[in-house]
């Protein structure tokens, strides 16, 4: 299924991270307008891609896998990016900052209920948590770029903060369920093997004591 248009506008998102994070050092606008139409382009693959594999039936494991991986990779490469140009105040950085860790935390109990063949679909708010997320980076990029009359970056962190919230909320969602499993542990504990008696054959013949 790698070949199949769903996963491979996955694998797009993915690849669009390198080009994005170049677009920065570019000069002038350049370094807002150009990452901010990557990232939009990236962005559209993610409602494209899990809307075609529904429609198509090309839903599979590894569109599962790699769908929220492109998601976490790409906005955290945004925010690092953000941090370095400085389009992030220090009270909104707390904001950017809850989010990676709620994506890190994510990723490694997903992993974990993977391992118990436990399965978490991504809830409504989730996504929308993810497009409120998107478009907040959206609005950082441009920053001090944007049009005079409109307060960009004050948008842009406004919605970071809500992001944040929701983050935190779909966050404890995912931390009840790994926790209810880690606390069940549904995995077999592995058999002990079975003492076997030495037979004389095994053990060789019995001698008296050395001379």
């Amino acid at each position: 299924m790698l070949n199949s248009l769903p996963n491979l506008l996955t694998i797009s998102r993915i690849l669009a991270i390198p080009a994005i994070c170049a677009a920065f050092y570019l000069p002038g606008s350049w370094s807002a307008w150009l990452p901010l139409g990557l990232f939009a382009a990236a962005g559209i693959t993610d409602w494209f891609d899990g809307y075609l594999a529904r429609k198509w039936g090309q839903m599979s494991d590894l569109g599962r896998f790699l769908d929220p991986v492109a998601d976490k990779l790409l906005v955290c490469a945004v925010i690092m990016m953000l941090i370095a140009f400085e389009r992030i105040d220090k009270i909104s950085l707390l904001a950017a900052v809850v989010i990676m860790c709620r994506e890190i935390t994510v990723t490694g109990l997903r992993e974990f209920l993977a391992e118990l063949r436990v399965k978490v679909p991504v809830s409504q708010l989730a996504k929308w948590k993810t497009t409120v997320q998107l478009i907040a980076l959206g609005f950082l990029i441009v920053g001090h770029y944007g049009p005079g009359w409109l307060p960009v970056r004050m948008i842009g962190e406004v919605m970071l903060w809500v992001a944040a919230l929701l983050t935190l909320y779909t966050g404890w969602d995912y931390l009840i369920t790994g926790l209810r499993h880690m606390a069940a542990d549904p995995r077999p504990a592995p058999e002990a093997k079975p003492k076997t008696e030495k037979t004389d054959k095994e053990t060789g013949p019995q001698t008296g004591a050395p001379a």
